[in-house]
């Protein structure tokens, strides 16, 4: 027998169990689209979370300054001389498409009615076009009390000097809207108190976790905060041509840098932000670098996908072991009713061999078109509601998906892999109940007839 004449007396044999198979079809399909349908949410936040990092926070490889003016001091996020640090990028990384310098700060933003105490992030608006393009206005509703949907601001002053550009959660702590004036206090590497007055020039969407503790303003005005020297910065953001090089160029320039007799700081995979308490604890004076990726970054972002992955694995795995009982029970059911033909198919010469592989075959056949129809069905759906752009009604629910917007991203490499899954259980399942019709004794087989 070829394998065409296998396939067709499988799927002969599924027809006429149709009852039977159209119930675990349904089974396996539904079970096949709750996977397809879990992966596009997971997916949509692991995009969500490149995105907003790689926008707000950080370039596919960043090179981060730490600057101590002596042993007990604390370290601070500067680059002393970016003149110093940035030819070299570009030298050792040519394929970088472009590079954005930033400032850091961390200061109490002062209103009439509150106060924050965040991070203030001064950039150049000549180098973040990528940011105005992600950044969107907030309704005066996500921030005020009794407001209304309307827009007001304008994102193309992001960082326009004097000014400052806040998220929703924080206008509403502040109980701020645009226009109004607010006091960005810090305290200088010196030790002396210092604050700015700034303008509110636009109040955004929150985004996630990222946008409660970020906001921006002119480069200049963390200089002037911080008096910090003209030729000064925090960060080197890298952009590479492609990605999927972002670890192996952190490896290369962090290797070139310190061959050039820079201090580099051991990789450690985590916001640069949470290393300044370490550092500032350890005995060392100077300046100091460390080259990091939008990974580290956004690692808080990570721990939340990888929850919700193994929530959804278990999930799945449990319903999976539903399908094995439903596959086994359903080739158990279809043994015994096929008795007499399975005695007489090995009667006329039809080896074990053969025998098994058709009772295979039904559960591959059954199990290829229901998960195919399946994540068909769950690639259809997440794709519509990622369509509709549905918002998010929780703060909660923006922090865990890193949106303000429900965000479902279906890729055909999981749809294969959710149908091939499946398709080898519903196989694997079939095993047991299979081998034990291929071992029957053809005269016990036909005699079951009576």
């Amino acid at each position: 027998m070829t394998m065409g004449i296998y396939v067709k007396v499988a799927f002969r044999n599924l027809l006429q169990a149709r009852r039977r198979s159209l119930l675990l079809g349904l089974a396996l399909a539904s079970v096949s689209m709750l996977l397809v349908f879990l992966m596009a949410i997971s997916q949509g936040m692991a995009d969500s979370l490149l995105e907003t990092t790689t926008t707000l926070a950080s370039g596919h490889v960043n090179v981060h300054g730490f600057y101590k003016p002596s042993t007990n001091a604390v370290a601070w996020p500067i680059i002393e001389d970016e003149k110093k640090v940035r030819p070299l990028v570009e030298e050792i990384l040519p394929d970088v498409e472009r590079v954005v310098s930033r400032a850091h700060g961390w200061g109490k933003i002062v209103s009439e009615t509150g106060s924050i105490v965040t991070s203030v992030t001064g950039i150049l608006p000549e180098q973040e076009d990528r940011l105005r393009e992600r950044l969107t206005l907030a309704p005066r509703s996500a921030y005020m009390e009794g407001g209304g949907d309307e827009v007001v601001g304008d994102v193309s002053r992001v960082g326009e000097p004097g000014t400052i550009f806040l998220f929703a959660n924080q206008a509403r702590r502040l109980k701020v809207d645009v226009g109004d004036t607010v006091i960005l206090a810090a305290e200088t590497s010196g030790g002396a108190a210092n604050s700015v007055d700034l303008t509110v020039v636009g109040i955004g969407r929150d985004l996630g976790m990222v946008t409660n503790f970020i906001s921006f303003t002119h480069k200049d005005t963390i200089h002037q905060v911080y008096q910090l020297k003209p030729e000064a910065t925090g960060s080197l953001l890298l952009y590479l041509d492609d990605i999927e090089r972002t670890h192996a160029a952190r490896k290369e320039l962090a290797d070139a840098l310190a061959s050039r007799e820079l201090e580099i700081l051991e990789h450690l995979d985590q916001p640069f932000y949470m290393r300044m308490d370490a550092l500032s604890n350890q005995r060392w004076a100077g300046q100091r670098y460390d080259v990091n990726t939008w990974e580290a970054e956004g690692a808080h972002g990570k721990w939340v996908i990888t929850g919700f992955q193994w929530i959804s694995y278990f999930l799945v795995s449990i319903l999976v072991l539903i399908i094995v009982v439903g596959v086994m029970n359903t080739m158990w059911m279809s043994v015994r009713e096929r008795t007499p033909e399975i005695g007489t198919l090995r009667a006329i010469g039809m080896g074990r061999s053969r025998v098994l592989l058709l009772f295979v075959t039904e559960a591959l056949i059954l199990g290829l078109l229901a998960s195919g129809f399946g994540a068909g069905l769950g690639a259809l759906f997440a794709s519509i509601l990622d369509a509709a752009r549905i918002p998010l009604p929780s703060d909660a629910a923006k922090t865990v998906l890193m949106s303000d917007t429900l965000r479902l991203s279906v890729r055909l490499d999981q749809i294969v892999r959710s149908v091939l899954v499946f398709t080898f259980v519903a196989g694997a399942a079939s095993l047991y109940p299979a081998s034990r019709a291929a071992r029957m004794r053809p005269v016990t087989a036909i005699h079951h007839v009576g």
